[in-house]
């Protein structure tokens, strides 16, 4: 567990709990969006029961919570997540369908949950404390094992009729492309997410010398996304082109929705965003040139969000304050 700053004990405890395809993360968070303590566990996958999942959630917030009383925990889910914000009714990698995740994860832990997709809870977190404080239409693109995204319209969440608007990562950008875990070919975090990352890394690292090579000791397989910032970071050719793929596709996409939407700021957040300019240089460049009409009017900026990989569970908390607001 990492324990930044104790809070005094009086204060009441919310917790966030950001849930994806590769790990947990959950952290104590205060009102005005400084996180406390997190904990980190890993996620077993699609393929499993959902009861490990739920064990994993569940160890990461008793490790948060350390004993002490807990007010309310807010979870940002890695899929499609119903308006009444009680199931999570698809979720490409994890194996929730139609689950009512909300009522027996309360039920579980004993005291109240909130739930929400994690792309609503990252734009939560940066319209409230982030980058988008000031914007009245933004976009927001999570990136980590696939890629979420949230709509800002008038400075209001924009959730569709099922609430499930913002599936950004699943919009076809290539016909008959990479399979996705979603069951259908050539989705857009095929292309630029960390998946796409490793994948690429792995198909190009070839048997020259170079800091990637050294790092996964010359095998493909053991090659991760941690392992291509660093090699990146240290000027590794294979590394660059990495990011420079996934940065480039990441433009692409947002072009479109761009095109679709006209806001007035792209926050990018997830795990992925950590590498900084790695990503967001390419991609600012993509955006530019694959934008209609880019030269007559004003492109958005593409930024990378206050919280970085940590926004899921700065606005999942917020969340869960929220709800208990409303319940008093």
């Amino acid at each position: 567990m990492t324990d930044r700053h104790p809070a005094p004990p009086t204060t009441a405890l919310h917790i966030g709990v950001d849930v994806g395809g590769t790990k947990v993360l959950a952290a104590e968070v205060d009102a005005d969006g400084t996180v406390r303590r997190t904990a980190r566990r890993s996620t077993p996958g699609r393929r499993v029961e959902v009861a490990l999942v739920e064990q994993a959630l569940t160890d990461a917030v008793r490790e948060v919570a350390g004993g002490r009383p807990v007010a309310g925990v807010g979870l940002a889910a890695a899929g499609f997540v119903d308006a009444a914000g009680e199931r999570v009714m698809f979720a490409p990698h994890l194996p929730w369908a139609g689950e009512p995740v909300r009522a027996r994860l309360e039920e579980l832990w004993g005291h109240p949950v909130a739930l929400d997709n994690d792309a609503n809870c990252a734009a939560r977190a940066e319209l409230r404390f982030g980058v988008a404080r000031a914007a009245t239409d933004a976009l927001v693109v999570t990136m980590g094992t696939g890629i979420g995204g949230a709509v800002v319209l008038a400075g209001a969440m924009h959730r569709g009729r099922n609430g499930m608007a913002g599936e950004f990562g699943h919009m076809q950008v290539v016909p008959d492309g990479q399979p996705c875990e979603c069951g259908r070919r050539g989705c857009w975090e095929q292309y630029a997410s960390g998946n796409a990352l490793v994948r690429h890394a792995r198909a190009h690292l070839g048997s020259g010398p170079g800091v990637l090579r050294d790092l996964c000791g010359a095998d493909p397989d053991r090659v991760v996304g941690p392992m291509v910032s660093r090699a990146a970071e240290a000027g590794d050719p294979v590394a660059l082109a990495a990011f420079a793929s996934v940065g480039h596709w990441l433009g692409v996409g947002v072009a479109n929705l761009v095109a679709a939407f006209d806001p007035e700021l792209v926050v990018v957040g997830g795990g992925v965003s950590a590498a900084g300019e790695l990503l967001l240089g390419p991609a600012r460049e993509a955006l530019g040139s694959s934008l209609v009409g880019a030269a007559q009017r004003e492109v958005p900026r593409l930024v990378r969000a206050r919280f970085g990989p940590e926004a899921g569970v700065v606005g999942a908390a917020d969340l869960s304050r929220a709800a208990a607001a409303r319940a008093a």
